[in-house]
């Protein structure tokens, strides 16, 4: 089973993490939510407590299939400023690792180098911080082992892309009629 790992952080985007959280546990991923805050709870931007699974000090990551980002600006901050963190998504991109990020939280990947060079969307006014890469405005944008998202109104695309990627069109095919997409 493919194995992928969410980063929840104080002022997340509630639909940004839950919305592909659930399309990918209905495709069959194993998902785990990680808090990156030092305690399981969580508060999303829309004062929504989640709890997450684990602690990211908790969390050995050598099995990721996948790493995703949720936005919010407080939690995109916040994501951004965990150095551990950053340090994780570069060796995993290097690696060829998923690396995914929605709404503004593709700016932590532009502010780690890794979309130099490649086409990414983001919330409007973030692409300022998507260093290098060609700003492309669209809802979701792939470029090799990178996805990115414009914003909370596609947030079930962002998940829909995210299990094309990792368990392909026919399951997600399978969900978009199962889920009355």
């Amino acid at each position: 089973m493919k194995k992928v790992y969410l980063f929840l952080a104080d002022g997340f985007e509630t639909v940004e993490a839950l919305a592909p959280v659930d399309v990918m546990r209905r495709a069959g991923l194993e998902v785990t939510t990680v808090s990156i805050m030092q305690r399981r709870e969580v508060v999303s931007a829309q004062a929504v407590p989640v709890v997450a699974d684990a602690l990211y000090e908790d969390v050995c990551f050598c099995d990721a299939d996948a790493l995703v980002l949720p936005g919010g600006g407080v939690g995109t901050d916040n994501l951004s400023a965990h150095e551990p963190l950053r340090t994780l998504l570069k060796d995993a991109h290097s690696k060829g690792v998923l690396v995914a990020a929605i709404c503004a939280a593709p700016m932590v990947l532009g502010r780690i180098g890794i979309l130099e060079g490649r086409k990414a969307t983001c919330y409007p006014g973030c692409e300022g911080d998507l260093f290098g890469a060609e700003y492309t405005a669209v809802a979701v944008q792939e470029d090799g082992n990178i996805i990115t998202g414009c914003g909370p109104g596609v947030s079930f695309d962002f998940g829909f892309a995210l299990v094309e990627r990792l368990c392909g069109a026919d399951t997600v095919a399978t969900q978009r009629s199962q889920m009355q997409f």
